[in-house]
């Protein structure tokens, strides 16, 4: 197990010296650092708040449509699994575009998507707009809001990433209340509605991330334009005329048809520098345009397939075999907790207090409580990450087995607490490969989350359609998660075992 952020590595590089770091900068760790941290604090109100609150609307839906319990979970489950899913891809779009425009993008399309679903005429259709639209909207959005983070941090890192990401639990619980009013004055087709509108706010969200220096996300990096002398200019032609005026004065006739014609010819070559002016400037938006496209595009390349590629980090891979079996232990309580209460008869006390909005609120405290500890000197961010991990797990092995509203929210809480971990994600992935490689790291890691959440919901929906319980999904998805904790413990384990054997070896031929 690791005792400090420099025991894990950066495995690209030969010698540790050659790490790259960002050079200093006035924003980093304050000034607009903060602004980004502000940034991606509504991103995951508006996005991953309001994805955790599909429960309202899932009910809803089973009401509207009168299909399965497995097959409506697929239209929240794709939503939430989109959104992580296209993580690798949005890498490319910020290697090419850069941070500010995907994210802007993004908010217009996962805009769109809700405007679309309140039109719906059947499941299939929330298929399409809702799960697949909003779904990929919400990936350009979210990724760039993680990444920013990271950028303008250094020694807080874990605190502003606990810090922004606390807006999934206070958009979770605001969310909630939002769509139950909505839903009860207006109906569920007019609250998506609204909600599209609210969701604009994400353009206004990624117009905040501005790149840290000049050059970033492929900007100019002088931001001006370069010098050109024209052909003819307006003062030459008009200096030119008067030479000419002055010799065809001195040279006789003529001088007055000459000076009349001088005002027409000047308009002419002036609209002819304007016209070659523009078309330069249009090849030049083309040629850099395209630099940006072919550069974003191997960086991206080399990211996944080149001789740095990523899964030449082992221990990286075991985190992505966490990630696939992780995140649905933590969606499966958020989508069906609101009818696992009306099959216990808790409605009544349920909506005094919603279940979903205890685990919001602890949430909240667990990732900025998380994020302070991780970032004290003496502290393994890797410890407290596995130690919550476990209490997750613990916690989604004993809910099944509470059947009072007590006893469940008891559990609610445990659960919000550990699962404040997902503020230390960024700060995990950055150690294993280094800030240069966040971006496409982090898009893989929730991609894989991505995965876990997709086939989470409707895989517990199934269960239940079988059994008519839902405590066995709860125990299954328990067992994948501690396998995938056991990936990260065991990796450890084998490249110490490898570099005693290695050092062992090297000894015994010396």
């Amino acid at each position: 197990m690791y005792t400090s952020h420099e025991d894990i590595g950066y495995d690209f590089e030969d010698d540790p010296k050659d790490k790259k770091t960002l050079k200093p900068h006035p924003d980093i760790d304050g000034g607009w650092a903060w602004m980004m941290v502000l940034s991606s604090f509504f991103v995951h109100i508006l996005i991953m708040g309001s994805q955790m609150a599909l429960g309202v609307l899932n009910v809803e839906w089973l009401e509207e449509f009168h299909q399965s319990r497995g097959l409506t979970a697929w239209v929240s489950s794709l939503s939430m699994g989109v959104t992580l899913i296209v993580g690798p891809f949005i890498g490319l779009f910020i290697n090419t575009c850069g941070c500010r425009q995907t994210a802007i993008i993004g908010g217009l399309l996962n805009s769109l998507g809700w405007v679309l679903s309140a039109y719906a005429a059947n499941v299939h259709y929330l298929f399409i707009t809702f799960g697949v639209a909003a779904g990929f909207g919400s990936g350009m959005a979210y990724l760039p809001a993680v990444v920013m983070v990271g950028r303008y941090f250094q020694k807080r890192r874990a605190l502003a990433q606990g810090l922004s990401t606390t807006g999934t639990g206070f958009g979770t619980f605001l969310m909630t209340v939002l769509l139950k009013y909505l839903c009860a004055e207006y109906g569920w087709r007019n609250a998506m509605f609204i909600q599209g509108a609210v969701s604009l706010n994400l353009c206004v969200c990624g117009a905040l991330m501005r790149p840290l220096s000049p050059g970033t996300d492929g900007d100019d990096p002088e931001g001006k334009e370069p010098h050109v002398l024209p052909a003819h200019s307006t003062e030459s032609v008009r200096s030119s005329g008067q030479l000419g005026g002055a010799e065809e004065k001195g040279g006789g006739p003529g001088t007055e048809d000459s000076l009349g014609d001088m005002p027409a010819q000047a308009c002419h070559e002036k609209a002819a520098h304007r016209k070659d002016m523009c078309a330069f400037r249009v090849l030049k938006t083309v040629s850099r345009l395209t630099m940006r496209v072919r550069k974003g595009f191997r960086d991206w390349y080399l990211g996944y397939f080149g001789t740095a590629s990523l899964f030449t980090n082992r221990m990286f891979v075991a985190f992505i075999f966490w990630a696939l079996f992780a995140y649905s232990s933590f969606v499966i309580p958020f989508i069906h907790l609101p009818e696992i209460v009306n099959l216990y008869n808790l409605s009544e006390q349920n909506d005094v207090f919603p279940l979903t909005s205890i685990i919001a609120i602890v949430h909240i405290f667990g990732k900025v409580i998380l994020g302070v500890v991780a970032d004290l000197p003496c502290i393994s961010v890797w410890n407290v990450f596995l130690m919550t991990n476990f209490t997750l797990v613990l916690s989604i092995f004993i809910l099944p087995l509470m059947h009072t509203y007590a006893g469940l929210a008891v559990i609610c809480a445990l659960i919000g607490f550990s699962s404040g971990y997902f503020s230390l994600m960024p700060v995990v992935t950055e150690d294993l490969v280094g800030i240069e490689h966040l971006a496409n790291a982090y898009g893989i890691i929730i991609c894989a989350n991505g995965i876990s959440a997709l086939l989470g919901p409707p895989f517990a929906g199934w269960i239940y359609d079988i059994t008519q319980k839902y405590d066995f999904s709860f125990y299954i998805c328990g067992l994948l998660y501690m396998v995938g904790i056991l990936f990260l413990l065991i990796q450890p384990c084998i490249q110490i075992i490898g570099q005693s054997r290695k050092k062992y070896i090297d000894g015994a031929n010396v």
